[in-house]
């Protein structure tokens, strides 16, 4: 960043000189913005350590995945493990793009996406079912009911491994964290992982493979509609449930500078997740004790469902309160003149952002389209490390520099990706936004300063000042930079 700066007085008549249209993109731009163009963080050195990691995680999966096929194989047979894999994958589909559907303000890399799915299908669901068989095995040897497996057990083994693969994420990845929001994806992804693979067992062993045995294959397809209607269908919403509890300790952790609110805050949420997670095991079980079916659904009733539309309403009010985070804290840009009123307007909602694209794509075809997805991811991600900022997240000061140089590189981005929109609609007059207001310049070549509008314009009608390079690491400095500022360019909450 840099200071705000006056225009100079002579400002008009370099107006003067500036030529209509939209100025040509700097050299190391591309004529045309590749597809998939997004900025992206400043790559992190791999040390052997991290190298280490890595190859351990990737090959721990594999292992578990190898395990689990092996298991499920030898135990239902190829014909059940084949209707099983086909009837638990169908619901996939729409639990992951629920979650995704989360998180289309600043979306996660694909690749995290996958390690915590493939995480929790194979990783959680191995460790939990070598753990919940020997507690079988050992209440079995004590004389007890094994169904204190499901109750005393199964939460506490389930919930804990699930949340390993986006806790690690959260400790070798921390800057891929924007919030409670990708708490929510991440963890949502891993249960939805496991969920799938404990599906197969249900489905293809409970239900196929037990029918076929018992009357034959139209017996066995009958009890996988069944156990699909009333497992997946009623209560598919169960395990991402559980641990979307976890989800939001770690994202509260993860935007906290406080070390006691790092640790405490997913703590919280695993003892919930577990605990929620043991009483919806413990219903089946009371039910079975009592033979009063009416407990479970009065348990369903009285608590699931109440936490569940309560959860599904505070994460639509998350999703809506982190989208507006961007006009929050990017008038700290606007007033340093790097950004304009029009463009932080342009991406306070999903509506405005689909507007810019469509505007850019009028103006300026496939390649604005393209250049103007790549430029609100760049803002979005500019929006959460500056606010990563202020509430101190870096320590060390390698954390700050590494912040300083993707802030840099988030600006550059913007800069180059709104040279490919910016001037070119002909139904606004040619101008540029100094910092603290407009310089117009009409079509009978009349120029006159203008006062910013408390409704900014949307979508983006302005050039810039070009900004000269930031005289200080950005965000830290200059002394004072963190003072009272000069009030917004237009009044908060009104556009």
């Amino acid at each position: 960043m840099r200071p705000a700066r006056r225009v100079a007085g002579d400002y008009a008549g370099h107006m003067a000189v500036t030529p209509p249209g939209w100025p040509a993109p700097p050299p190391s731009v591309p004529a045309v913005p590749p597809p998939d163009a997004s900025p992206r963080m400043p790559p992190r050195r791999l040390g052997w350590r991290r190298v280490l990691v890595l190859t351990g995680v990737v090959l721990l999966i594999a292992a578990c995945a190898v395990y689990m096929l092996y298991t499920l194989g030898t135990n239902l047979g190829l014909d059940a493990l084949l209707v099983g894999v086909a009837a638990a994958v169908l619901p996939v589909p729409v639990l992951v793009a629920c979650f995704l559907w989360l998180d289309r303000y600043e979306p996660e890399p694909l690749k995290y996406l996958i390690f915590c799915f493939a995480w929790g299908a194979f990783v959680s669901t191995a460790a939990s079912l070598t753990v919940n068989t020997a507690g079988a095995r050992l209440f079995e040897r004590w004389e007890l009911p094994s169904a204190l497996t499901a109750v005393l057990v199964a939460p506490f083994i389930e919930e804990l491994t699930k949340a390993l693969g986006p806790i690690l994420l959260l400790v070798f990845r921390r800057r891929e964290w924007s919030g409670i929001t990708d708490g929510l994806v991440y963890c949502g992804l891993s249960a939805v992982g496991f969920a799938m693979v404990e599906n197969i067992l249900y489905l293809g062993g409970l239900g196929y493979a037990s029918g076929v045995d018992e009357w034959g294959p139209a017996t066995g397809v009958r009890n996988v509609i069944v156990i699909f209607i009333t497992r997946i269908l009623f209560f598919g919403f169960a395990h991402p449930l559980f641990t979307s509890m976890t989800g939001v300790g770690l994202g509260i952790a993860a935007r906290t500078a406080d070390r006691r609110v790092r640790f405490l805050a997913p703590a919280a949420g695993l003892l919930l997740a577990m605990i929620l997670h043991g009483t919806w095991n413990l219903l089946p079980s009371l039910v079975q004790a009592t033979g009063q079916a009416a407990i479970f659904f009065l348990g369903i009733i009285a608590l699931m469902v109440p936490i569940f539309f309560g959860m599904v309403g505070f994460a639509v009010w998350l999703r809506a309160w982190e989208g507006r985070l961007t006009e929050r804290v990017l008038p700290d840009y606007v007033r340093a003149g790097w950004l304009t009123p029009p463009e932080v307007a342009a991406l306070g909602s999903l509506g405005r952002r689909h507007a810019a694209r469509v505007w850019a794509r009028r103006v300026a075809g496939e390649p604005g389209l393209r250049a103007m997805r790549g430029y609100q991811f760049a803002a979005t991600r500019l929006a959460l490390l500056r606010d990563g900022m202020r509430r101190g997240l870096d320590r060390k000061a390698a954390d700050r520099e590494r912040t300083a140089r993707e802030e840099r590189q988030l600006l550059e981005a913007i800069s180059a990706y709104r040279s490919f929109f910016v001037g070119r609609d002909p139904q606004v007059p040619v101008g540029i936004w100094d910092g603290q207001r407009y310089h117009l310049r009409f079509p009978d070549g009349s120029q006159r300063p203008v006062e910013a509008p408390d409704s900014p314009v949307v979508p983006i009608p302005v050039l810039l000042v070009p900004p000269a390079p930031p005289a200080y690491p950005a965000g830290y400095g200059p002394p004072g930079w963190y003072g009272p500022g000069p009030a917004a360019p237009w009044p908060p909450g009104r556009h």
